[in-house]
């Protein structure tokens, strides 16, 4: 395998793009291997190892063909660069590979740079000049959005102003065609001239894009669904354009001159809102990224010849002393050096249960301590933190994620060739027939509007409205009507454990009384004791004593010690409890205890002893509870032919015991999260379709990489953020109302693409004239106009169908 570059690509709007692209790029020397995504409008290269990349180049094959490099600009304030040579720093900065150009300002002392953010980022470019000399430069944003964000907020607002403009415009071209229909008026070419005024706009500012990407394409033999509207809208306003200013073609070849204005300005504005829909739902892919991102505290406390001073997290090197304090995040990964913690890991690990540190423990960057203070050494910072990691994981997978071949761009591309073909073999027939020169346009012409796909605009829109609508009342929301494709061939579903098939937090599962007291006493006097504590398995045992109805008492004195437990007094008694430490230290025998466990078969379980006046009184284990749902949702996809698995982070046995009680055969524990997406990528390649059903940070690589992310609702917004689906409720039961909405959806929007073209396909040789030698008969437009709001009418209801479905 030889080097593997990844570019931002601007320009991308359909499938027809995406091959374009990737010829391009493959054009260039040294290239063997190009993968793009339209989704994330990024492009992976994998370059020959002896061969060097040459972003100049590329650039400029890029915009030959209509598209452009994604490149960042950032400003750096230097102190003293008015002292240097400018074209030496320019020079020494351009060796760098990602940046394309460099400016700097003497007077302003500005160094302004253009990079590629994909090979070089900004801490990269202030170590190179740092190594120049220039150790104070300063970025003068305060904080420089994702270079994704600052495209796709320029596409969609270009996108909204657009749609806006041809939207009002479009009103009042159908308010007119209302009052035509409605009113009989005089001297409608007086109206007609008025209609071409509101529609030149919409069709040369609000479809110049598709005209512009139709030209592109047809120099390139590629046919697309924006040829598809550049072929359709172009024919109704020219034809139109004729028939107001040049009316006497019309009249002499014996037709009153018609005009179509609003199915040009219709169908450039209904593609319009869709192409705004699909900006929004793009510009949602880095929030992902965002919410990974904000899990690292912005400062740190480091500690520093015996001082506390709190630093932004950049300026933290490998080495240095952190303070961290109970309910903090911790800000970079590191080593325990004084101190003890207990630890919330499970949103990088999904372990269920906290984590008890100390010293020589390794904690990592974005995990929650609970309880205690300590201090650790910073063992990795910037990228090569776990988080970072991650970080990077969700990137590739939402990069490598293949892009779905679009129906409309499918069809666009046997559709287009074809009605082009045709419109042309009747102009030739006709013409050498000796019908002459207008006989034969205006049955050419014909056909394209004929064609023209007014429903085209509606197929996939209404679909999806309807259906985000339908699974909104449910409780369920569909990110990405992409993956919708997915759900009729998914075959497998990996399911998370810790929040997704239980609920992630700790209850009490069983008690054993050992001696000195009864069952009831003994929780009693422990949830008693553990009032005041924020220990989660103090909080279950709380719980469990309210569930039996037990009184719960205010010790009357309270001490918490840290990666121990708590010791109390009540009624006159000293109470203990916590673990095994906790008690030997309080010099509380243990014999028997081990044989006990054993006997239980619970050794390895999560437990707490409970010990009154020196002598140990009673066990409790605790347990992450299983969803009731669970059992019935993994049952029901058996039953389709989906197979189940499990993918947890959790230790072995605790795994298998819920792999087991759920009868799920192929289960992986204490898996990592990049091990996770690992697992993904290995099913994929032995063919399987699958679905991945997660809550968690840790979720977030393998939700990405998946044909199909779920998220639950309640879990973290990283999850949601990475999904493709998200269920609201925490009931795993919507799930299987999330697969079956999207397979119905998947074929609504199938089914519309067929009508959509049903009609026309007809017509289109009623319109070339076949009927014409035999009876006479030539398609008048009024038909024509009439079989494109029929189809349009057929597909807004067969969406509405959508609406009355049982889930």
């Amino acid at each position: 395998m030889g080097k593997v570059f990844e570019l931002p690509i601007v320009g991308m709007t359909c499938a027809a793009c995406v091959k374009r692209v990737t010829d391009l790029l493959l054009k260039i020397p040294g290239v063997k291997k190009v993968s793009v995504n339209l989704i994330t409008e990024k492009a992976v290269l994998e370059v020959e190892e002896q061969s060097s990349l040459d972003l100049k180049v590329i650039r400029k094959t890029l915009q030959k063909g209509g598209y452009d490099l994604g490149v960042q600009r950032v400003a750096f304030k230097i102190e003293k660069l008015s002292l240097g040579d400018p074209i030496a720093i320019e020079k020494e900065v351009l060796k760098v590979f990602g940046i394309i150009k460099a400016s700097a300002n003497l007077a302003t002392e500005e160094l302004v740079l253009d990079y590629v953010p994909t090979l070089v980022d900004q801490e990269d470019i202030k170590k190179i000049l740092s190594r120049l000399g220039y150790d104070q430069a300063v970025i003068l944003q305060e904080e420089v959005e994702f270079y994704e964000e600052v495209f796709r907020k320029k596409e969609q607002q270009e996108l909204k102003k657009r749609f806006l403009i041809s939207a009002v415009l479009t009103g009042f071209i159908l308010l007119d065609m209302l009052t035509h229909i409605f009113w009989h008026l005089e001297k409608r070419e007086i109206f007609n001239y008025v209609l071409f005024i509101l529609t030149t706009p919409v069709v040369f500012y609000g479809g110049g894009s598709f005209f512009k990407a139709a030209f592109k394409g047809l120099t390139h033999l590629s046919f697309n669904m924006n040829t598809l509207i550049a072929l359709g809208t172009g024919a109704a306003y020219g034809y139109s354009f004729l028939a107001t200013f040049f009316p006497n073609i019309f009249l002499a070849y014996g037709q009153q001159p018609q005009v179509y204005y609003e199915t040009a300005a219709v169908i450039i504005t209904l593609i319009l809102f869709g192409r705004l829909l699909e900006a929004k739902a793009k510009h949602k892919t880095t929030e992902a990224i965002k919410k990974l991102a904000s899990l690292q505290p912005s400062k740190a406390r480091v500690i520093k010849e015996g001082f506390e001073i709190e630093v932004p997290i950049k300026e933290v090197k490998v080495g240095d002393i952190l303070l961290v304090k109970p309910g903090e995040r911790i800000p970079l990964d590191g080593n325990i050096i004084e101190g003890i913690g207990l630890v919330d890991q499970s949103v990088i690990t999904g372990e269920s249960l906290p984590v008890e540190k100390k010293t020589g423990d390794k904690v990592i960057g974005g995990t929650l301590n609970l309880t205690g203070s300590f201090k650790l050494r910073v063992t990795e910072i910037g990228k090569d933190t776990v988080l970072a990691h991650i970080i990077r994981l969700v990137k590739e997978a939402q990069a490598t994620k293949p892009s779905i071949q679009r129906l409309a761009d499918r069809i666009a591309s046997v559709f287009v060739p074809l009605v082009i073909g045709i419109s042309l073999f009747t102009f030739i027939v006709w013409f050498f027939l000796g019908y002459g020169l207008t006989f034969s346009l205006m049955n050419a012409i014909s056909v394209l509007v004929v064609a023209c796909p007014c429903a085209l605009g509606l197929a996939t829109p209404t679909a999806i409205a309807v259906a985000t609508g339908k699974a909104a009342e449910e409780n369920i929301l569909i990110k990405n009507p992409e993956s919708l494709e997915y759900t009729n061939r998914l075959n497998y579903v990996v399911f998370d454990k810790t929040g997704t098939l239980t609920y992630g937090q700790p209850v009490v599962s069983k008690i054993k009384v050992i001696s000195n007291c009864s069952e009831k006493e003994a929780i009693k006097l422990a949830a008693s004791a553990e009032k005041n504590s924020e220990h989660p398995l103090g909080k279950a045992l709380l719980n469990y004593a309210k569930q039996i109805g037990v009184d719960i008492l205010d010790p009357e004195e309270f001490y918490y010690l840290p990666g121990k437990g708590v010791v109390a007094q009540l009624e006159g008694k000293e109470i203990l409890v916590g673990n095994k430490r906790l008690i030997e230290e309080a010099g509380v025998s243990l014999e028997g205890l081990d044989s006990l466990l054993e006997k239980e078969n619970q050794e390895k379980g999560s437990y707490i002893l409970v010990a009154v006046d020196g002598r140990l009184c009673c066990v409790v284990w605790f347990v992450d509870q299983i969803k009731p749902e669970a059992f019935e949702v993994l049952q029901a996809l058996r039953s389709k032919g989906i197979k189940v698995g499990m993918l947890t982070g959790d230790v072995w046995d605790t795994a298998k015991e819920v792999a087991h009680k759920l009868q799920i055969d192929e289960f992986w524990a204490e898996v990592l999260p990049q091990e996770k997406a690992l697992k993904i990528e290995e099913l994929k390649e032995k063919g399987k379709v699958v679905a991945m059903v997660g809550d968690g940070v840790n979720d977030a690589p393998a939700l990405a990489k998946a044909h199909l992310g779920v998220a639950i609702g309640s879990g973290t917004e990283v999850a949601s953020a990475t999904a493709d689906i998200i269920l609201v409720k925490d009931d795993l039961r919507d799930f299987l109302k999330a697969l079956n909405l999207a397979s119905i959806t998947y074929k609504k929007i199938k089914q519309n693409f067929f009508w959509a073209f049903f009609y026309n396909l007809i017509l289109i040789p009623v319109a070339a004239g076949v009927l014409y030698p035999f009876f006479g008969i030539l398609l008048k437009p009024v038909f024509a106009s009439a079989s494109m709001a029929f189809s349009s009418l057929f597909v807004l209801i067969n969406s509405l169908r959508l609406k009355k479905i049982n889930l």
